[in-house]
C-alpha cells in the first residue's frame, strides 16, 4: 500500500486535522508564545537596555509545518480524550514541545531497526505521524493494524518524496544530501521502494559527495583529485546509507539529487552542481543532460531562516545564541552558519544559561558536536551586542526566555522591559 500524500483513503486516516483549531488555540498560545519576542518584533527586532543590545533574526522559530504538526497533535488529544494516543518518534526535534505532549498523555514509540516498534498499538488506538513523516513500511504496518492515523507530515517533505519517487520511476538513483539516520531522510529514502529496483544513496556532506564523484570519474577512466575508493571500500563506507542491493558500478549511471529539507541550503546546492559537473567530466555534457537531475528541495522556511541569519551577521555582533534541539538539523545548520562569523552558542533550552553564575552549557559546532560549558561567559559591564535566532522547531516562549536570561545576567530585570 502506497503512502497517501494528498487525499485520505478512509475515515481512519486524517491529514487535515479535526476542525478543532479554535478549541486548542488558547492552550497553544499559553504553551508557546513569548512576550519578549512580541516586543522584539514590534521594535524592529531590537531590544536595547543601557549598553546591552539584543538583535533577533527576522525569520526564526516555528515554521508553518511545525505549527501545523503541533496544532494537530493538540487537536488529536482534544478529539480523543479517552483513547490511547501514540506518536511515532518525536513530533518535532524540540525537547520542550515533546515534553508537553508527554504531559498530555501521548506515548512515544521507540525506534526499532529502520522503523518504530508498533507492538503496543491496537486497532482502537490513535497514532500520530511526525512532521518528518515515516517510511512506507511504517505506514503499511499502521494501516494493517487498523488504528486511526493522524498524519502531520510537512508539505515540504512531501514535495521531496514526490521528487524521489519520480527519480525511482524513471530509473534514476536518488542521491540524498542528508543524515542517513534522520527520520525524514529514512522516510524520503523509502519512497524509492514504490518501484522495483529503486535505489538511493545518502551523503552527509560535500566530503562524502566527493567520494561519489571520484568513483563516477574513476569508473570512466579519468584521473581524480583523490584516490577513488574500490568497490568494496565504497560499499563499506556507505553500508548504512545505501539501499539494499545498491551497486555503485550500476547505480551511479543515472543520478537524481534531492535533500533532507533542513540541511544547509548552500551545501545542498553545491553538491547538486558538483555531482553534475563530475558526470559531465566523466562522460560528456550529453550524458549529463540525459543521466543527471537535480532540484533544490530545501524548504522555504529553512531557507528563510538561513538567509535571515546571514543578513543579521552583517551587523557588528559580539556573539550569537542559537536556540533549538541538539538533534534538530535545521538548528544545527543555523549554528554552523553563525559560527563562521562570530562566537556561537547553540543551546537546547534557555535553562542552559545560568544567569546567576554567568555560565552557559552549549553544544560545540563541529564534526563531533560535543557538549561543553563556559564560566564566566559574558562580560558583566561594557557594551555588548548579542544576536539570537532559533530553529524552526523552537517555540517563541523559549526564545523569549533565552533573551530574558541574557538580560538578567547583565543585571537587567526582564520584567522591567516594556
Amino acid at each position: 500500500m502506497a503512502h497517501p500524500t494528498t487525499s485520505a483513503p478512509d475515515s481512519t486516516y486524517v491529514r487535515k486535522g479535526f476542525g478543532l483549531k479554535a478549541e486548542v488555540q488558547d492552550t497553544l498560545a499559553s504553551d508557546y508564545t513569548g512576550h519578549l519576542v512580541d516586543l522584539l518584533r514590534a521594535r524592529d527586532y531590537t531590544l536595547q537596555v543601557g549598553d546591552t543590545t539584543i538583535r533577533l533574526a527576522r525569520e526564526f522559530g516555528f515554521c508553518y509545518g511545525v505549527e501545523r504538526a503541533v496544532d494537530y497533535a493538540y487537536q488529536t488529544r482534544r478529539k480523543f480524550p479517552e483513547k490511547r494516543i501514540f506518536l511515532a518518534g518525536e513530533i518535532i526535534h524540540n525537547p520542550h514541545v515533546n515534553a508537553k505532549l508527554k504531559e498530555m498523555g501521548v506515548v512515544f514509540l521507540a525506534a526499532s531497526g529502520k522503523g518504530f516498534d508498533y507492538s503496543p498499538v491496537r486497532a482502537e488506538d490513535v497514532v500520530i505521524l511526525p512532521a518528518f513523516g515515516v517510511t512506507i513500511q511504517d505506514f503499511q504496518t499502521l494501516r494493517e493494524l487498523g488504528c486511526v492515523v493522524v498524519d502531520t507530515t510537512c508539505g515540504s517533505v512531501l514535495n521531496v518524496w514526490k521528487r524521489v519517487e519520480a527519480y525511482a520511476r524513471d530509473g534514476y538513483t536518488s542521491l540524498i544530501h542528508g543524515k542517513y539516520y534522520h527520520e525524514e531522510t529514512r522516510a524520503t529514502a523509502s519512497q524509492v521502494e514504490k518501484y522495483p529496483g529503486g535505489q538511493y544513496l545518502v551523503v552527509r556532506d560535500m566530503a562524502e559527495a566527493e567520494l561519489v564523484m571520484d568513483y563516477i570519474e574513476a569508473k570512466a577512466g579519468r584521473q581524480t583529485p583523490r584516490p577513488a575508493l574500490a568497490r568494496e571500500a565504497f560499499l563499506e563506507q556507505f553500508a548504512k546509507a545505501a539501499s539494499d542491493g545498491f551497486d555503485p558500478d550500476r547505480h551511479l549511471d543515472r543520478v537524481g539529487v534531492a535533500n533532507q529539507t533542513t540541511m544547509l541550503a548552500r551545501e545542498s546546492l553545491a553538491i547538486g552542481a558538483a555531482v553534475g559537473e563530475a558526470m559531465a567530466r566523466a562522460y560528456g555534457e550529453s550524458h549529463r543532460a540525459e543521466h543527471f537531475r537535480t532540484f533544490d528541495t530545501i524548504c522555504s522556511a529553512t531557507q528563510d531562516r538561513q538567509d535571515a541569519v546571514v543578513e543579521l551577521l552583517r551587523e557588528p555582533l559580539d556573539l550569537m545564541v542559537v536556540v533549538g534541539g541538539y538533534n534538530s538539523s535545521n538548528t544545527i545548520s543555523l549554528a554552523a552558519l553563525c559560527a563562521e562569523q562570530v562566537p556561537t552558542y547553540h543551546i537546547a533550552d534557555p535553562d542552559e544559561i545560568d544567569a546567576q553564575a554567568n555560565a552557559v552549557r552549549y553544544r560545540r559546532i563541529g564534526p563531533h558536536h560535543h557538549e561543553d560549558a563556559m564560566s564566566p561567559w559574558l562580560p558583566l559591564t561594557g557594551a555588548l551586542r548579542v544576536g539570537i535566532t532559533a530553529g524552526a522547531s523552537t517555540p517563541n516562549n523559549k526564545i523569549g526566555q533565552a533573551v530574558a536570561r541574557v538580560f538578567a545576567l547583565r543585571g537587567i530585570d526582564p520584567a522591567t522591559i516594556g
